[in-house]
């Protein structure tokens, strides 16, 4: 997990490793009461005793929470100043207004548990990190919380020149990871480089001649159309489209159905042996939605093409014709 925030205190260490993190959801610091209140002080001495007992009660806390074992504390609310010393001299590494979706992140990773209250904190609340380090990247601080047991949330860092690389880097790592689930939840997966578009055309050429008629002709145009992915790496590589096709159907036609296009070294080659894979569920919703896609454009063509002449309208042409034909007949 990384964790926008910086160490609160120059005091405290910036490294600490076998960490037992505490992630509180409350304040330490000295409450305002709810209601108006005011206090008198009248000499020196009431307001000497008025300070040590706030100390005292900030002092407390920090001691609650050494007490628990922790050695880095992660606060979603502020952090007072005299409690930022004494949980520097305790050595506790800490960061305030952590943000809530953070914090249960934390926990989710981490495997601790987030306190409302530092009297319900105790060991078994902690979580654990092999590494929790302040780095500094690309001029600002951030923490760094690494070797969980068992993580159920991680941090992608995205960095790049501009915000519209950014951007992009970030669609194509959400691209990438929507890919991995569909592969993990169906369990399915087809080899790329073209080599599952040629074999699905071929197998539909075979069909097509099987069906016969006018329906024969859309399934070899359906194949036609999928063998537009190899096409385009061929040429995307500098290789020779038709010439490419050719040998890929033959070569398939004998069997080497994971055979495709190595764009990288410009030639063909077998696809499962290199580990170009792709979901099989994103590979059909891809080819679904072509062809509804194509299906719509089909509906709308028609429509257009049917639109017949507008009627002319009554009394136009043919009653002026009408007249004249009777003074004729006059």
């Amino acid at each position: 997990m990384l964790i926008d925030k910086e160490v609160v205190h120059p005091g405290m260490p910036k490294k600490i490793e076998n960490a037992k993190i505490a992630l509180i959801d409350a304040a330490l610091e000295i409450e305002k009461t709810e209601t108006d209140a005011r206090i008198n002080i009248t000499s020196p001495e009431q307001m000497t005793a008025f300070l040590e007992q706030e100390e005292k009660m900030l002092k407390e806390m920090v001691e609650k929470i050494a007490k628990s074992g922790c050695t880095v504390l992660f606060c979603q609310k502020g952090i007072d100043d005299v409690a930022q010393h004494y949980l520097a001299k305790k050595g506790i590494l800490s960061a305030r207004r952590v943000k809530k979706s953070d914090m249960e992140k934390l926990a989710r990773a981490t495997g601790g548990r987030i306190v409302t209250t530092l009297e319900d904190l105790s060991a078994k609340d902690l979580g654990y990190a092999g590494l929790v380090e302040e780095r500094k990247i690309a001029g600002e601080q951030m923490i760094f919380v690494e070797k969980c047991r068992e993580p159920k949330s991680v941090t992608i860092l995205v960095r790049g020149g501009t915000q519209h690389v950014v951007d992009e880097a970030e669609r194509a790592i959400v691209d990438a990871i929507g890919a991995v689930t569909s592969a993990v939840e169906e369990g399915k997966y087809v080899t790329g480089g073209g080599s599952i578009e040629i074999e699905l055309a071929s197998s539909l050429r075979k069909h097509a001649v099987e069906v016969g008629g006018r329906e024969q002709l859309a399934i070899q145009a359906f194949a036609e159309s999928l063998e537009i992915i190899p096409r385009v790496l061929a040429e995307s590589c500098g290789m020779d489209a038709i010439d490419t096709l050719v040998e890929l159907r033959a070569k398939h036609e004998k069997g080497q159905k994971t055979l495709g296009i190595n764009i990288y070294e410009a030639k063909l080659a077998d696809m499962r042996a290199l580990n170009v894979i792709e979901p099989m569920k994103v590979k059909k919703q891809a080819i679904q939605s072509a062809s509804e896609v194509t299906e719509m454009i089909l509906r709308i063509d028609d429509i257009i093409a049917a639109k017949g002449k507008t009627p002319s309208p009554a009394g136009g042409a043919g009653e002026k014709g009408g007249s004249e034909s009777s003074g004729e007949l006059d």
